[in-house]
């Protein structure tokens, strides 16, 4: 079958859902692909590259009568007029703010498949177009908060004297916060970021900001992974914060959205508060902005100087790595349907990956798809019979009984351990007390760090630790070979050891990194 890239209508518009780089992973699958005559010269990609990959290209007539259209938004009217009965569209269609887009998919006998609806489960994660412009705006619109913004990200310490760094807050630790989060700690600025969800704390340390916490404002998620709107009270209890921050930072990024319309976070009087020069970047705006004072599209400069940036095409600023993740997410979908590699659709509606972006299929109304089932929590087991309460007291007594007993062993354990070691040391030669008291120093200040460690840093704590193994495995090489048979087995056991730890680090760091690499 075919699959055809149409050119992208909107004004403006510079992504393609399809790079030449997608175009050959699609012919993989067993597709042929034609793409239209200039589809992705606003994402830098010629026709020629298209061509070379193995696309034909054509013009928008055999493009759309292809038998599987995939493009970046829902098309127009005489688009879809010109799509064969039976085909399949693939496209981001917001069937949440506009339902009739599956009526008129289901009146011309279409398929619709809305990349925009995929269900936030572990699953699906390869389709979230939604994550993947999230992550391209986040980072984006920190440069263009930097470019806006008066002054440096970075503190400087110079002969002509000090500048503090920008103080960043970025509201919400989605996709798109995290990614702002990430981007303005590498320009050096002081972020810190706030999430209704408690779980996202642990994920906004992890990339080096601080966490603003706003008790009492917890937020819940739906069955398919979209967040919910907050409750009045829940509302409440974060304004006094956001105005606080508000007036703290120099840089606002705002990324509240709930199914497509932005909740408002950010009012006038907070905008008023802040320093003259400072921005706000309001990555919502296309649901209507979380701030108060924002306009879909343009930049907005208040009586008090503050830039407030509403830009709705920040992907479309980056076009060509963003088509590239695009096109991506699109392959990830046709390999999900297609298990045989043989270049024909299966649609599987039992599957909830499938069934939840399905809006239309064989003249039906699909929209909106079932809840997504989720697991069921293991039930609790069973409370032992407690029987009469003299028994309960003598269950007791006799657990306590037990713990008795266990603690005298080891407090005997200790002493003879303690006399033991007082021993050797009384007998042993001066030079050996030095080198165990610095090995038994050297263990306690050892355990109290590396139990302090954040997670975060587990991976480069692994590269010192086998730093460490090679040095204790070049001392131990020396000491092979030794007159005393006793230093040579100690040497051997060492290098032994220490050769273990550093071969299984690297394999450890190595398999932990793949998972960081992405796959062409």
């Amino acid at each position: 079958m075919r699959i055809g890239v149409p050119r992208e209508h909107r004004p403006g518009e510079r992504l393609v859902a399809a790079t030449p780089r997608t175009v050959g992973a699609l012919r993989d699958l067993g597709y042929d692909v034609v793409v239209e005559r200039g589809a992705g010269e606003g994402a830098t990609f010629g026709d020629d590259a298209y061509a070379a990959a193995g696309a034909r290209v054509a013009d928008a007539r055999e493009v759309w009568a292809a038998d599987v259209v995939t493009a970046v938004h829902a098309p127009r009217e005489q688009d879809l007029e010109a799509m064969r009965p039976g085909g399949t569209l693939v496209a981001m269609m917001q069937p949440y703010q506009d339902p009739g887009v599956a009526d008129r998919l289901a009146s011309r006998g279409l398929t619709g498949l809305a990349l925009d609806a995929v269900p936030r489960i572990s699953r699906a994660q390869a389709l979230d177009v939604l994550s993947t412009l999230s992550n391209v705006a986040g980072y984006r619109a920190v440069i263009e908060a930097a470019e806006a913004y008066g002054g440096m990200f970075a503190g400087q310490v110079t002969a002509a004297g000090k500048t503090p760094p920008a103080r960043v807050f970025v509201i919400g630790a989605g996709v798109a916060g995290l990614a702002a989060v990430g981007t303005a700690v590498s320009l050096g600025a002081e972020v810190r970021a706030f999430d209704v969800r408690p779980e996202a704390a642990e994920q906004i340390e992890s990339m080096g900001a601080r966490v603003v916490r706003a008790d009492g404002a917890a937020q819940e998620v739906s069955a398919d992974g979209y967040a919910r709107e907050l409750t009045a009270d829940q509302e409440r209890l974060t304004a006094a914060m956001y105005a606080e921050q508000t007036a703290w930072a120099d840089v606002v990024v705002t990324t509240a959205l709930v199914r497509g319309r932005a909740p408002r976070t950010v009012t006038a009087q907070m905008v008023a508060a802040m320093r003259p020069g400072s921005v706000v970047v309001d990555l919502a705006a296309s649901g209507g902005g979380n701030c108060e004072l924002t306009v879909p599209g343009e930049r907005v400069v208040t009586p008090g100087g503050v830039v407030v940036l509403g830009w709705t095409d920040l992907p479309s600023r980056m076009p060509q790595h963003t088509s590239q993740l695009f096109g991506t997410n699109v392959v990830h979908l046709m390999a999900l349907l297609t298990p045989g590699r043989d270049g024909v659709p299966v649609l599987d509606l039992e599957d909830p990956v499938q069934r939840g972006l399905t809006v239309a299929h064989d003249g039906a109304v699909l929209w909106p798809p079932p809840p997504v089932a989720v697991s069921a929590p293991a039930p609790a087991p069973a409370a032992a019979p407690v029987g009469t309460p003299e028994q309960a007291a003598a269950r007791a007594a006799a657990v306590a009984s037990d713990a008795r007993r266990r603690s005298q062993r080891r407090s005997v354990l200790y002493a003879l351990g303690a006399v033991l070691a007082t021993l050797a040391l009384t007998l042993a030669p001066a030079s050996f007390v030095g080198h165990a008291t610095v090995f038994a120093l050297a263990v306690v200040v050892g355990y109290y760090v590396i139990s302090h460690v954040s997670h975060a840093l587990h991976t480069p704590l692994m590269a010192t630790t086998n730093a460490i193994s090679g040095i204790i495995l070049v001392g131990a090489l020396l000491q092979i070979g030794d007159d005393s048979w006793v230093v040579t087995g100690l040497a051997f056991v060492a290098a032994t050891v220490a050769a273990i730890n550093i071969f299984g680090g690297f394999l450890v760091a190595n398999r932990m990194i793949t998972m960081f690499r992405k796959e062409a």
